[in-house]
């Protein structure tokens, strides 16, 4: 690891994309020589997160699906109870309601831990139903997500450093949503992108002027400097 430079811990929609949630093509220049560890913590299934690292060229260290499940120095360990999601999901739909995605459910097809539901959803019926099955429904500004209560993007972040034995208070973090909050408060530095909701402004240690890649560049750029 180059001492230079600290351990990265960067959410991916509203991070390293751009505003209709394309993937900034800078990430390919930048991620790679990053001379520290680069972790992706994000909402999305858990296939996502590990084909970008495979693409970008960096080791697959990522935390998915709000920290359901992590894969660190090629261990993979799961940390909430993918069954309940899917039973309440079944549920919501029994009860009238529209997980949104289409006929071909791709935000929900690799899905490990969770249910994503669409914004477009009938949002009291599926807290109403979360409530029943004892879960929790988690509004990142892209989906909602019908989760285990209690496992975050944080707890993630921790079980990443205990397995490559890092410390999380050496990691700077970088995102944009409410889910990246509990990141926010493990890693020892925290910068919300101008583009970030309340939640992840509050959280962050400091908000900044720039949105989207152009704000996370601006990090980056000022960590190697």
């Amino acid at each position: 690891m180059d001492t230079a430079v600290p351990p990265l811990v960067l959410d991916i929609d509203g991070t390293l994309t751009d505003a209709p949630g394309r993937l900034d093509p800078r990430v390919f220049e930048t991620l790679p020589t990053w001379g520290a560890p680069v972790v992706l913590a994000t909402g999305k299934a858990f296939p996502y997160p590990v084909s970008l690292c495979h693409y970008v060229g960096i080791e697959q260290t990522v935390v998915a699906e709000n920290g359901g499940v992590v894969l660190a120095a090629g261990e993979v360990s799961y940390n909430a109870d993918k069954d309940a999601a899917q039973a309440a999901a079944a549920e919501f739909v029994a009860r009238g309601g529209d997980v949104g995605w289409g006929e071909f459910d791709a935000v929900n097809k690799w899905r490990e831990t969770e249910i994503a539901v669409n914004l477009s959803a009938d949002e009291d019926l599926l807290r109403d139903v979360a409530a029943d099955y004892g879960l929790e429904v988690l509004d990142t500004g892209y989906a909602y997500h019908l989760k285990t209560p209690g496992i975050e993007k944080g707890d993630g972040l921790r079980t990443v450093c205990e397995t490559l034995d890092l410390d999380p208070a050496e990691f700077v973090a970088v995102g944009d949503s409410e889910n990246d909050a509990s990141t926010f408060e493990v890693a020892g530095r925290s910068y919300a992108v101008a583009n970030a909701d309340d939640v992840a402004k509050a959280a962050a240690d400091e908000v900044l002027e720039e949105s989207y890649m152009d704000g996370t560049l601006s990090v980056l750029r000022e960590l190697r400097d």
